[in-house]
């Protein structure tokens, strides 16, 4: 297993996936007001990389870049599944994921990430159809890609910091959920916190958690490539068959048991999918 992570000074206030038991359960929390906090983290996510690309971009309006906006869709849970295009192979997933990027608020080495996780998906899962877009949804109400406070994913997949949810300790909106890893993977031997960039529970992790490279290194939750495969494996075994609307959404709303959650996610990846699309 990799080394415990530091947890930063402050802590990230999205709530993790509800820990999965047999599916069915979900693999981050279920807590009252969560939302409320992903929406500000969202927000402050975005608006910390407009200031960056503000104080760096050349001055000519021409060459100013475009802000990607997701549309909200107001999608009745169930009745539809976000836009999907297979996902492009070697060697040309780093051009892709280049162009794309440029194009989006996805960086372009969290897409070869999701891309990474859905070939390997459709090898080992077939039947289960998930989607980088799906988990590009996902990462996106999350960690915003792994760069919620200035995060970055460096070339070998690892986050540049530590990203570690807030403590589940009972306060007002927040569930109870006393340590279950001994702060192996979260620091706190008191309570447990969500981790990574797609916001596991130690006990969701421990069960689910994957690694993609293959190499015998524990699955890393910091590693955005592990994190990536690891929830396409929870999605996949929680909804069945993801190209169905009944199972887009029961694996969705298992990760997280919110409508909104689950009408943010599917925003994010028919945004995400169409412009890819549009791409070529």
């Amino acid at each position: 297993m990799a080394a415990t992570p530091t947890p930063p000074p402050t802590t990230f206030p999205a709530g993790p996936p509800v820990a999965p038991e047999p599916p069915g359960r979900g693999p981050v929390r279920r807590l009252a007001g969560r939302l409320l906090l992903v929406a500000a983290l969202v927000a402050a996510a975005v608006g910390g990389v407009l200031l960056v690309e503000r104080a760096t971009e050349p001055r000519s309006p021409s060459a100013r870049p475009q802000r990607f906006v997701v549309p909200a869709l107001d999608v009745d849970p169930g009745a539809a599944v976000p836009q999907a295009r297979p996902a492009p192979t070697s060697p040309d997933l780093r051009a892709w994921a280049d162009m794309v990027a440029a194009r989006t608020d996805i960086p372009a080495r969290a897409l070869v990430a999701y891309v990474n996780a859905e070939l390997t998906t459709r090898a080992r899962t077939p039947g289960c159809n998930l989607t980088w877009a799906t988990l590009a949804g996902v990462g996106r109400v999350e960690s915003h890609h792994g760069q919620y406070r200035g995060t970055r994913v460096g070339e070998d997949g690892r986050l540049s910091r530590p990203i570690i949810g807030i403590p589940l300790d009972g306060s007002p909106g927040v569930r109870a959920i006393s340590d279950t890893d001994g702060g192996r993977l979260d620091g706190d031997t008191r309570w447990d916190r969500a981790v990574g960039a797609m916001q596991f529970l130690p006990t969701t992790w421990s069960r689910w958690s994957a690694r993609a490279n293959g190499d015998g290194t524990s699955p890393d939750p910091q590693n955005l490539d592990d994190a990536a495969l690891t929830a396409a494996r929870y999605l996949c075994a929680s909804g069945g068959d993801l190209a169905t609307g009944r199972g887009w959404w029961k694996a969705v709303l298992t990760y997280n048991e919110s409508t909104k959650y689950g009408r943010d996610v599917f925003s994010g990846a028919d945004a995400y999918a169409r412009k890819a699309a549009e791409l070529g």
